[in-house]
C-alpha cells in the first residue's frame, strides 16, 4: 500500500541528500521518545525527537531537535532565537507538513529555523522520525547538520 505523503516526503529527500538509510514503517505508531526506543530496541537517549516552537517576533516555526532523554530548556532556546510561543497542533501540520508525533528533521513545507541539542554527539547511532507517527529513519548525530542544512549544533537541553 502506498505511504502517507509526509512518509513518502522524507523518503525522498532522504534519496535526494544521498542518505544511506531508507525510513522504516514500523507497525505500531511511536508517538513519543520512549515509545520509538521501545520499538526499535535502542536507548531512549538515541530517538531525536523534533520540537516545534512558534517564534513570536514573526510566527516562524523554529525546530529543536533534542535527544529523546533530555527536556528542552526553552530559555536556552529563547536566548538564542527571541522570545518564544507553544506551537498547538494546527500550526505544527500548517507550518510544517506534518502532524505531531511525526515531526521529521528534514522535508518540512516551510523550512523552520533549526537547532540541533549538542547532547546526541553521545551516541553513535540515532532515529528520527520520518513524516509520520509510523515512520522513522536510522542516522549519525554527526549527519544532522548535513540534513538540515548545516544547523548549528548548540546546548538546548535541561542538564540531566
Amino acid at each position: 500500500p502506498a505511504r502517507p505523503e509526509g512518509f513518502q516526503r522524507v523518503a525522498e529527500a532522504l534519496r535526494r541528500l544521498g542518505h544511506e538509510h531508507e525510513p522504516l514503517w514500523l507497525e505500531v505508531p511511536v508517538r513519543t521518545s520512549q515509545e520509538a526506543a521501545d520499538a526499535l530496541g535502542v536507548t531512549l537517549g538515541q530517538i531525536a525527537k523534533s520540537v516545534i516552537f512558534r517564534r513570536k517576533s514573526d510566527d516562524q516555526p523554529v525546530l529543536v531537535i533534542a535527544s529523546g532523554d533530555r527536556r528542552v530548556d526553552e530559555r536556552k532556546v529563547a536566548a538564542i532565537t527571541g522570545p518564544l510561543a507553544r506551537a498547538d497542533a494546527d500550526f505544527v501540520k500548517a507550518r510544517t507538513g506534518f502532524s505531531i508525533g511525526g515531526v521529521a528533521p528534514l522535508a518540512h513545507s516551510e523550512p523552520p529555523l533549526t537547532l540541533v541539542d549538542a547532547s546526541l554527539a553521545r551516541f553513535d547511532v540515532i532515529w528520527a522520525a520520518a513524516g509520520h507517527p509510523n515512520g522513522v529513519f536510522r542516522l549519525a548525530a554527526t549527519d544532522l547538520q548535513a540534513l538540515t542544512g548545516g544547523a548549528p549544533v548548540v546546548d538546548v537541553v535541561q542538564a540531566p
